[in-house]
């Protein structure tokens, strides 16, 4: 073997040891953010970290290994490993056709999506845009589900919508800020 390609094997060893550990650190923030759970008084749909943490995850790891990130927390849960939040429903696969299913399986075309958007980082209007563009794909997804459960969009906004938009602005604040300080060393690394 050359010592060229020692040492691009080397580096490609390194990327997918540095990417596998970004993917693990991904998983088990929405995990623990899925913990950090509220109950809302009115609706069956907890308040969680979740949505703060699909933005920090899409936006700083990028739409293919955040999305991917996500693919892979959503199968844990579905699997049976207790990542979802224990106020969402049952885990498993029943949380997925559950009150919090549209949230959860909107969440890898959130991250992809945001971390599409995000690009580098380096522009505070992507990383706003992006995040936003995130968020607004998670609300989409439970408001779609919760409509389908409840027969009624207005319902289903009332349940899942409405009662989060203060609290939501706030993670999305901060994950603007924080996705502008960390992206742009982050990638640089994966």
């Amino acid at each position: 073997m050359s010592e060229v390609s020692s040492v691009a094997l080397v580096r490609s060893r390194s990327t997918v040891l540095r990417r596998s550990i970004a993917v693990a650190a991904g998983v088990v923030l929405v995990a623990i953010s899925a913990h950090l759970a509220i109950p809302i008084p009115g609706t069956p749909v907890p308040m969680t970290l979740q949505p703060l943490a699909v933005l920090l995850v899409g936006g700083a790891l990028g739409a293919g290994l955040g999305g991917s990130t996500l693919v892979l927390y959503l199968a844990l849960g579905i699997a049976g490993l207790p990542v979802f939040s224990p106020l969402g429903g049952p885990g498993g696969i029943a949380s997925i056709i559950g009150t919090s299913g549209g949230f959860l399986l909107a969440f890898p075309l959130a991250g992809a999506t945001t971390g599409r958007i995000v690009g580098n980082g380096q522009s505070t209007m992507r990383v706003a845009a992006g995040a936003l563009a995130g968020l607004a794909l998670i609300y989409l997804g439970g408001l779609a589900q919760l409509a389908i459960l409840t027969g009624s969009v207005r319902a289903a906004a009332m349940l899942g919508t409405l009662p989060f938009i203060i609290g939501d602005i706030s993670k999305l604040a901060i994950a603007i800020a924080t996705l502008r300080l960390l992206t742009p060393s982050l990638r640089a690394r994966l």
